[in-house]
């Protein structure tokens, strides 16, 4: 469903699972940092909301979006992680550098959670414009880090 159609941060939790002795692994892209904060700053405080404890959320930073996957990896790949969720934004440039990086990110993102047997989550905003980005970071669309920590809360209980 486009995001335009429905707000990210709207979800129904009466189906979640108890996740306070889950552990959580955030990798959260360094590139558009103000963007990728709000993100990181949405999935922290849902998982919170929802019984996760600090002590068991790890954030991760990378460079940009395309690393998210080697960073997912590193963390999917100790057996006490739990789910791992990955947060990115990717604007379209002058250039299609954010085709390639996107589905790049999107294949990488799969594999290490079909690797891994365990939720591996793709938060990338991907966006023709910063204005949409915003939109998509706790605007007028929600913020697409609260959909990747329900998702992630969502798979762990499937």
């Amino acid at each position: 469903m486009a995001t335009s159609l429905q707000n990210l941060s709207d979800y129904d939790a009466s189906t979640f699972i108890d996740i306070s002795e889950k552990r959580f692994g955030l990798v959260v892209a360094d590139w558009n940092r103000e963007i990728t904060d709000v993100l990181s700053a949405g999935a922290y405080d849902t998982l919170l909301k929802h019984g996760a404890t600090a002590d068991n959320i790890y954030r991760n930073t990378v460079p940009g979006s395309f690393e998210l996957t080697l960073g997912a990896q590193f963390l999917a790949q100790h057996d006490e992680m739990d789910a791992v969720i990955c947060l990115g934004v990717v604007i379209q440039g002058e250039t299609k550098h954010d085709d390639y990086i996107c589905h790049a990110v999107a294949q990488g993102i799969t594999q290490v959670g079909l690797k891994f047997n365990k939720p591996v989550i793709f938060g990338l905003v991907t966006t023709n414009t910063l204005e949409q980005a915003w939109d998509r970071a706790g605007g007028k669309h929600g913020n697409k880090g609260v959909e990747a920590a329900v998702a992630a809360i969502q798979m762990l209980g499937f």
